[in-house]
């Protein structure tokens, strides 16, 4: 299986990609190559693969849920643009 030129063309005014002639046959090019790798995939005899849920291993890579001490109120306030009486002051976004 190929994709001709009219092929590309078609998908690239599809997608609305203004290529060049020089473009579209580096595009056909590149598609071919790609189209015969899933032809050589589809050749692979997986007949004794286990069906797997994903390519690579999963594992669980969050932390315990351990309590630690969170920052103080004076160094939680310490980047705020705006702060008084020890809480943040931010702009009113409801309007009335």
């Amino acid at each position: 299986m190929s994709i001709s030129l009219d092929e590309v063309r078609h998908v690239a005014r599809l997608a609305r990609l203004e290529l060049d002639e020089k473009e579209l046959m580096a595009f056909q090019g590149e598609l071919n190559a790609l189209l015969g790798h899933f032809q050589d995939i589809q050749h692979i005899d997986v007949s004794n693969a286990e069906p797997k849920p994903h390519a690579v291993s999963l594992r669980n890579v969050w932390a315990d849920d351990v309590a630690a001490p969170g920052l103080s109120r004076t160094d939680a306030l310490s980047n705020a643009a705006v702060s008084r009486a020890g809480l943040f002051i931010v702009p009113t976004i409801i309007e009335e």
